[in-house]
């Protein structure tokens, strides 16, 4: 593990850039653990709990509670002890960093980082805003790896299980090809189904310099929603664009409408007039009646069915062979276990465990 890890402001809402610093959860000095709740963050539209992805000690907050931030700006640092030195690069003087005017608006760029970036005749609008460019980082989208950005090319983001389900449906729908796999945690040089591992996800702004800017992210969160929601952040920040993919076997009524970024796997049913939100898995064999509507990110697993008028809101799961009751309410990120029936509206960040009636009948 790292000794010093950086914590960015994420992407909370795939519409919008900026959020507000709603809560903050953590205190310079303070000794935290994986999972603990650093900070949460809201727009319009949404509400992001940010969770450490790592134990240590939190450095270098300086921002405060009703903050307007944008995507990808530096939050905190975690690190493993204490008194641990941050590093010069992350606050440079002004004379290390590329003119305010000779730049993409928003663009923070070490003159290291810029001229090589020149050299190498990178475009600079493609590179992430938020965040300081550093020489480290153009050097590694100086020697990206060979790919062909043919114009339907795309990459898939992950590479476990759901991944594999991705491929299968890209093939059978035939609108694109895959152009490779990014894996945090799988070696570069090995394959999926016969898809290869490019490398991690830092080459993505490598391969959108050479022309791929179609991704679907394969992460799938059930553990976890906030990995699949970084990955979201940092396509965004690259200026992929997040394709819907459909099976062909999968039926969607001409009413419905799926959002940026949607996947509804095969025999999967969409129903008259559904609406479907950003980045939403529609997963193999469930049913979605008529005048559901699902907001971002949410999970809808294999063999669910939602009667009509049921409402899901952003981030939420819904396990396999859940039963939702007409008009019921599921709340923002509430987890609905596996083959649970559920009667009556589930509260945000609700947990309704497998197997069981919601809501639960009490004992006299």
């Amino acid at each position: 593990m790292d000794k010093l890890s950086v914590v960015q402001v994420p992407l909370v809402n795939p519409n919008e850039n900026e959020s507000i610093l709603a809560q903050v959860c953590v205190k310079n000095g303070q000794r935290i653990k994986k999972g603990d709740l650093l900070a949460v963050f809201e727009t319009t539209k949404s509400t992001l709990e940010l969770l450490s992805e790592r134990e240590g000690f939190v450095l270098g907050l300086t921002l405060k509670e009703g903050d307007s931030l944008v995507t990808g700006q530096l939050f905190c640092y975690i690190a493993d002890t204490p008194t641990e030195v941050l590093p010069k690069e992350k606050t440079p003087g002004k004379d290390q960093i590329g003119k305010p005017g000779d730049l993409p608006q928003g663009l923070r760029i070490t003159q290291p980082a810029l001229q090589l970036a020149r050299q190498n005749a990178i475009d600079l609008v493609l590179l992430p805003k938020g965040i300081l460019i550093t020489e480290s980082f153009i050097a590694r989208m100086v020697k990206p790896p060979e790919v062909q950005a043919s114009p339907d090319a795309l990459i898939i983001y992950g590479g476990g299980g759901h991944a594999k389900s991705l491929i299968d449906l890209i093939r059978a729908e035939g609108n694109y090809t895959i152009a490779g796999i990014l894996d945090d945690g799988v070696a570069a040089g090995t394959t999926v189904m016969g898809v290869p591992i490019l490398g991690n996800g830092d080459l993505i702004f490598a391969l959108r310099q050479q022309g791929i800017d179609k991704a679907v992210n394969a992460v799938g969160g059930i553990g976890s929603i906030a990995p699949r929601l970084a990955v979201y952040q940092k396509l965004k920040s690259a200026g992929f664009s997040i394709p819907t993919v459909i099976h062909p076997r999968a039926f969607v009524e001409p009413s419905a409408t799926v959002g940026e970024g949607g996947q509804i796997f095969f025999n999967a049913y969409v129903g008259s007039e559904v609406k479907i939100g950003f980045g939403c898995i529609v997963n193999t064999g469930s049913i979605l009646s008529h005048d559901c509507v699902l907001g971002d990110y949410v999970n809808i697993s294999p063999g669910a069915i939602l009667a009509g008028a049921v409402t899901v809101k952003d981030r939420a799961l819904v396990g396999m062979g859940v039963t939702i009751n007409l008009h019921v309410s599921i709340g923002a990120g509430a987890r609905v276990g596996n083959s649970a029936v559920v009667k009556a509206d589930v509260p945000d960040n609700a947990v309704v465990h497998a197997g069981s009636v919601w809501p639960l009948a009490h004992k006299d």
